[in-house]
């Protein structure tokens, strides 16, 4: 059984590290996006939106 001596600190401060340099790389990806880029996500979204409410069927409302 002859296996490497491991420094607990630097093994946490690297395991930190790479969760925050990934937390980065989300957040790089989530709020990076131009003015335009947002305004055209909104848009395609809110017409995703608009299509699928118009294919709604209304459930029937008469009684007899």
């Amino acid at each position: 059984m002859n296996g490497d001596v491991v420094n607990l600190r630097m093994a946490r401060k690297r395991r930190d590290r790479t969760a925050k340099e990934a937390e980065a790389e989300r957040n790089r990806f989530e709020h990076g996006r131009s003015k335009a880029e947002r305004d055209l996500a909104r848009a395609r979204n809110d017409k995703a939106s608009r299509d699928h409410d118009a294919s709604r069927r209304e459930p029937d409302k008469g009684g007899s």
